[in-house]
């Protein structure tokens, strides 16, 4: 690879770098706002390196006329959400004086928004550190909307192409110019956040709470500021606020975006979010109901208590009410199976995707139909799409190495000691994005303290894989991207 192209990544590493130094003000100003100012100095340090470390790298300036091609975008991005990671560990490791592992482990998770921990004493810890969790979420989702909406369809990678406007109306555009997009989706992604903090603080959280916890829920992270998650409020507003914030990290963004510019059914003709929405109702109502009647709760409590735990996991988010790996065998079966759907492509979400699902069936059916009349022409569409070759083969590639992702960091921790329960879950809900597994060592009501460090080491992994869709970072591996 050239040296202007590698010199133009590390400049926009740079970049990032003093972007992340620039947001640890936000807990210096939380940490003087509860005076705790024994804690100020961890974060100005980390801060002030981290500073040093981007102006390095932006200080030798952006080449002229080097522009990076899309090959080049597998590097840029690998390298900044590893580069990031890097760097946000400083805090934690300042201020907790924890190991560089659990650093590295709780900041990939919380970059990632995968929501799995490390830490606990939660309710008593800094307010700064708590801060910081929820900043590296929030920048985390932010981040990942912007490389499902630019990056990964560049690279046919993302489902993104499956959800742009084609028409032969150039009026029916999201957006003009790429430029415009994003400054759409920051601000929608800004604007949602206010709001879900506004709703936790109505609901009756306090307003620290809820800035936290909208930031986590709307890049659903599902880090909380309590060991007890969602169970510490015990107002049903909290929790039904929560499964709304959920629900509205996991549609994509590029379709809040149509609808200000005038689409206002953008969302509701979507077969993806149709779909997501759908079947998130049909799990509430048959676990909801099948919940009642194992329980003495009463309806609505019962459909609550279904609906952020099912929500949660579906959405990959990893919040909790309650120990649900005590609900029965049947239960945690279907919260494993959840934990692979994920929510919406163009989302903050991870998992699988609901649309990678559809695209599935439709492709089971048009099988089945050939197997009936051979000589039959199928016309396979998808949300107004031609199903063509490459789509398909970026879809079954993706869906195959995900699961021998999970299946390889499953048997690697199995190798570590960990029981079955804990290699396989673990596994899949790191890779998949949602957080906590299942069991008594990293369910709900635990963390991820107690693994040894090869095994953390191992999970940030599947965090990375998942997050940056597997083949952006699988491709760095081969030799033929380094020989040109």
């Amino acid at each position: 690879m050239a040296l202007p192209t590698l010199r133009i990544i590390g400049f926009l590493n740079g970049i990032f770098l003093i972007t992340l130094a620039v947001s640890m003000a936000i807990p210096v100003l939380t940490l003087v706002i509860y005076d705790r100012a024994s804690d100020i100095n961890a974060f100005v340090w980390s801060s002030l390196i981290t500073f040093i470390a981007g102006l390095a790298l932006v200080i030798q300036g952006r080449p002229e006329h080097v522009h990076l091609r899309p090959r080049d975008m597998y590097l840029l991005t690998v390298s900044s959400w590893i580069v990031v990671c890097l760097f946000a560990t400083l805090p934690f490791i300042f201020t907790q004086h924890i190991s560089f592992t659990d650093a590295w482990f709780e900041s990939m998770s919380g970059v990632t928004a995968t929501g799995a921990t490390v830490l606990s004493g939660l309710d008593g810890m800094s307010p700064g550190l708590l801060m910081w969790r929820s900043l590296l979420r929030w920048l985390g989702g932010i981040g990942f909307i912007g490389m499902a909406v630019a990056i990964l369809p560049l690279l046919r990678i993302g489902g993104m192409r499956l959800f742009q406007t084609e028409s032969s109306d150039r009026s029916d555009k999201v957006m003009p110019r790429s430029h415009m997009v994003a400054k759409y989706i920051v601000a929608i992604y800004v604007g949602l956040s206010i709001l879900s903090a506004l709703a936790f603080w109505w609901a009756g959280m306090g307003p620290f709470d809820a800035i936290n916890h909208a930031m986590s829920a709307i890049a659903t992270g599902g880090f909380s500021t309590s060991d007890q998650s969602l169970a510490k409020w015990q107002q049903p507003a909290v929790h039904w606020v929560a499964v709304v914030v959920m629900i509205l990290g996991s549609l994509p963004f590029m379709l809040y975006a149509a609808t200000l510019r005038g689409n206002r059914k953008a969302l509701i003709r979507d077969e993806q979010v149709r779909g997501f929405i759908g079947l998130l109702l049909a799990i509430w109502l048959v676990l909801g109901t099948w919940y009642w009647l194992t329980t003495e709760l009463h309806w609505l409590d019962a459909l609550r208590h279904v609906a952020v735990n099912t929500t949660s996991i579906l959405t990959t988010t990893g919040f909790a009410l309650g120990d649900y790996s005590l609900w029965g065998n049947f239960s945690l079966m279907l919260f494993f199976y959840l934990g692979f759907i994920g929510g919406c492509s163009g989302s903050t979400a991870g998992g699988i995707k609901i649309f990678r699902f559809q695209v599935a069936y439709i492709l089971l059916k048009a099988n089945l139909t050939q197997l009936v009349h051979p000589r039959a022409v199928i016309k396979q569409t998808y949300n107004g799409h031609r199903l063509d070759e490459d789509i398909v083969r970026s879809i079954l590639t993706f869906s195959f190495f995900f699961t021998i992702i999970i299946c390889g960091i499953a048997l690697g921790l199995s190798l570590m000691g960990l029981d079955w329960i804990t290699a396989l879950t673990g596994a899949a809900a790191t890779v998949s994005g949602v957080g906590p597994g299942l069991g008594d060592v990293i369910g709900p009501a635990g963390n991820f303290s107690s693994l040894p460090d090869g095994a953390k080491w191992l999970l940030t992994l599947g965090m990375l894989l998942g997050r940056l869709e597997i083949l952006t970072v699988l491709v760095l591996l081969t030799p033929y991207f380094w020989r040109h």
